[in-house]
C-alpha cells in the first residue's frame, strides 16, 4: 500500500482537507465525500479526484475508507445506515479514523466492521491544521496488527510520527493523554506570561530565554508571541478542545483516573466561551487573566 491504491476520504475540514491533498498527490486514486458538497467538488477540481453523493459511494472499491468528522455522533452518521461508508467497503479494506472521538464509538465500530470482514484503526492526530498542511502530523493509533501494518505506509505521507499503541481504542486514549497534557501547559504558561507583564518584565525577551531551558514546549515556542498580542484567530478551537476534555474527563469517569487540573482548566475554557471565544484559538485562556 505504499502507491497507488485506490482510497476514499470523508471529511474534508481543516484537518481533512490537507491530508486526502498528501493521499492524492503521493499518487492514490482519491474519492471524497464532504457534508458540504461544493467543497468535495473544489478538492476533485484541485487533485483530479472524485467526489461522492454519499459516504457509501465514496467507499466503493476503495483500500482504505479515511474519516476526519467532528465527534461520536458525526462519525455515526457516515459510517452506519444505508448511506455509511461500511456498508460500501469492500471485503478486506480498511477504515481510519482520524476523528477524536470516544473509546465505545472505536471499539463499537471496530466490532461492527469485522463482522462484515473489514479492518478498523482508530487514529487521532495532533499537530494541528499546520501539522496536516505540512504532512507532520503525529497518528495514535488502535486496532490489529496485521490492518496496522497495511495502513501504515500510506498514513506515513502525512505523518511525522505513527505508531500502534494498542487494541482498538488505544489510539483514542492516547489522545486523550495528548489533550489533558496540552490543556495543563497552555493554562501554566498563560499564568507565566501573565506575571511577567506584571511584574514589568519584558515577557517576550524572558520567552526567548526560557524557552532555552527546562520549560521549553511546543506551545511556548509557537504561541507565545501571539497570547501577547492577543491574537487568536488560528490554531485549535476552544470548542473542539472543550469537546475533546468532555471525552478525557468521562472516560476518566470510568477507568478512576484523577484529572483535577483538566477539570478545572475546562472550567476556564467555559468562561473563555462566554466572552464570545468559542472559536478562538485554545491559547485565549490567558484572556481571564488579562481582565
Amino acid at each position: 500500500m505504499t502507491t497507488g491504491r485506490t482510497v476514499a476520504f470523508i471529511g474534508l475540514g481543516v484537518m481533512g482537507y490537507p491530508v486526502a491533498g498528501h493521499l492524492a498527490r503521493a499518487g492514490h486514486a482519491v474519492t471524497v465525500y464532504n457534508r458540504t458538497a461544493a467543497k468535495a467538488e473544489r478538492f476533485a477540481r484541485e487533485f483530479s479526484a472524485r467526489s461522492a453523493p454519499t459516504p457509501r459511494a465514496a467507499a466503493e472499491g476503495a483500500d482504505v475508507v479515511f474519516a476526519c468528522v467532528g465527534n461520536d455522533d458525526d462519525l455515526r452518521a457516515v459510517t452506519l445506515g444505508e448511506t455509511g461508508a461500511l456498508n460500501g467497503m469492500k471485503p478486506g479494506a480498511i477504515f481510519v479514523d482520524h476523528t477524536t472521538a470516544s473509546v465505545k464509538i472505536a471499539r463499537e465500530l471496530f466490532a461492527l466492521a469485522r463482522q462484515s470482514g473489514l479492518g478498523f484503526i482508530d487514529a487521532p492526530v495532533s499537530g494541528g491544521q499546520a501539522g496536516a498542511e505540512k504532512g507532520a502530523l503525529t497518528v495514535m493509533c488502535g486496532g490489529a496488527e496485521d490492518d496496522f501494518a497495511r495502513v501504515e505506509p500510506v498514513i506515513a505521507v502525512y505523518a511525522r510520527a505513527c505508531r500502534l499503541m494498542g487494541p482498538s481504542g488505544a489510539g483514542q486514549l492516547t489522545k486523550m493523554v495528548n489533550q489533558i497534557a496540552i490543556a495543563g501547559l497552555i493554562q501554566s504558561l498563560s499564568e507565566a506570561l501573565h506575571f511577567a507583564v506584571e511584574a514589568g518584565l519584558d515577557a517576550g525577551a524572558v520567552i526567548d530565554l526560557l524557552k532555552n531551558g527546562a520549560a521549553q514546549s511546543w506551545q511556548m515556542e509557537n504561541r507565545t508571541a501571539t497570547m501577547l498580542a492577543g491574537e487568536f484567530d488560528h490554531g485549535f478551537a476552544v470548542e473542539w478542545m472543550r469537546k475533546d476534555l468532555a471525552i478525557c474527563l468521562e472516560e476518566a469517569r470510568r477507568n478512576g483516573a484523577q484529572l483535577p487540573v483538566a477539570a478545572l482548566v475546562d472550567q476556564f475554557y467555559a468562561g473563555v466561551e462566554k466572552l464570545g471565544g468559542r472559536r478562538w484559538d485554545t491559547s485565549s485562556l490567558i484572556t481571564l487573566l488579562k481582565r
